[in-house]
């Protein structure tokens, strides 16, 4: 709902949950307190989504897929944007780990040869998000799996070695 609505009210949040608003304030002191215990959470997604892809470990290719597929499953799991929370220190702290993680990872995949050299700094890294919420968004019929090859296929070959 939040997705669609980042305005949503209490009410509206609670009536699309099934339950009393009285029952969310119970749990959330304010709408800002829900909200911060849903951006925790998806970033909390996103850690596990990374660390079970063992982007540092693993072979480049089965790691990007892992990766892929995992973070599809959050797009889709938490579907809100975390930019209404970067104000918020500890979020930002959190968010910017996980994106030097994968930029790791990604400068990674291009000196093992996966990716090809010699594009724009960070290009790789602003894409990849890009295809991933694309397809979380416009093709919820695929699994994750069949999602995440759609979107490591578009980015080889558009930045693939070969």
């Amino acid at each position: 709902m939040l997705a669609a609505d980042p305005g949503a009210s209490i009410a509206a949040i609670a009536t699309e949950a099934g339950v009393d608003r009285r029952t969310v304030y119970r749990r959330f002191a304010s709408r800002d307190e829900l909200l911060a215990a849903i951006y925790a959470s998806r970033l909390d997604a996103i850690e596990r989504a990374i660390e079970d892809a063992r982007l540092r470990e693993a072979p480049v290719a089965v790691a990007l897929h892992r990766y892929v597929e995992n973070i599809i499953t959050v797009n889709r799991t938490w579907p809100v944007d975390l930019t209404r929370m970067l104000t918020d220190d500890t979020v930002r702290a959190r968010r910017d780990a996980s994106v030097h993680e994968t930029d790791a990872f990604l400068r990674r995949a291009t000196d093992e040869g996966l990716l090809r050299p010699g594009l724009p700094e960070g290009w790789a890294s602003a894409l990849l998000p890009q295809l991933m919420h694309l397809v979380s968004r416009e093709r919820p019929e695929l699994s994750p799996a069949q999602a995440a090859d759609i979107v490591v296929d578009t980015l080889l070959h558009g930045l693939g070695a070969s």
